[in-house]
């Protein structure tokens, strides 16, 4: 009895060892995934429209809570005139105020926050409930589209959707057969949406 006693309470000082560790790896993971993922900065690229909020370190004259991306694609900054923010990532403009403020400031440390991403926007046109322009705020499919948009008419041709999209600034049409998505034929016509997109159900 003695020995079962001893051996029981090994069993489970061990089990619970293994059982706390993979706790402590389960509540970790998270974390490990999202610093070990790619950052927005390096990921996310900058509209027309979008307003910036643009911080340089102990540079209070050089720091704009809110600076705008115009419709040529450019935002104003003191000093250096005119910036080419559009399709820049974060990443990418803070390197490049920081270059171009060397001129004024001795190893500038510049940090660009997107305060609204009003230029990621996509476009739902013909037979659905409720056509117009949806914010894209996350990661969102075809399908997904369409269920923002409230589905279909009972006119909507659903074997011959398109999607327009901008790419290197030439127009790229991306046929959609939702019939054959629902049944599960064809899963890679289920794309994920990039701004500016537009979908037209005839």
């Amino acid at each position: 009895m003695k020995y079962k006693i001893i051996f029981q309470t090994l069993l489970f000082i061990i089990f619970a060892g293994v059982f706390g560790t993979f706790c402590f790896a389960a509540d970790d993971f998270p974390a490990a995934v999202k610093n070990s993922g790619a950052k927005a900065g390096d990921t996310y690229k900058i509209g027309r429209g979008d307003i910036l909020e643009i911080i340089v370190w102990k540079e209070p004259e050089f720091s704009r809570e809110e600076v705008l991306v115009r419709l040529d694609g450019k935002i104003s900054f003191p000093l250096l005139d005119d910036i080419v923010a559009a399709q820049q990532t974060p990443s990418q403009l803070k390197k490049k105020i920081e270059d171009s403020l060397k001129e004024f400031v001795t190893n500038p440390n510049a940090t660009v926050i997107i305060r609204n991403p009003a230029s990621q926007k996509f476009y739902i046109l013909g037979e659905v409930v409720n056509t117009g322009e949806y914010s894209l705020s996350k990661e969102l499919t075809v399908l997904q589209a369409f269920a923002l948009a409230g589905g279909f008419t009972e006119w909507a041709s659903k074997k011959e959707i398109i999607l327009y999209r901008k790419v290197n600034e030439k127009d790229k049409v991306i046929k959609i057969n939702y019939k054959k998505i629902l049944k599960g034929n064809d899963f890679s016509q289920n794309v994920l949406i990039r701004a500016n997109d537009t979908i037209i159900v005839p």
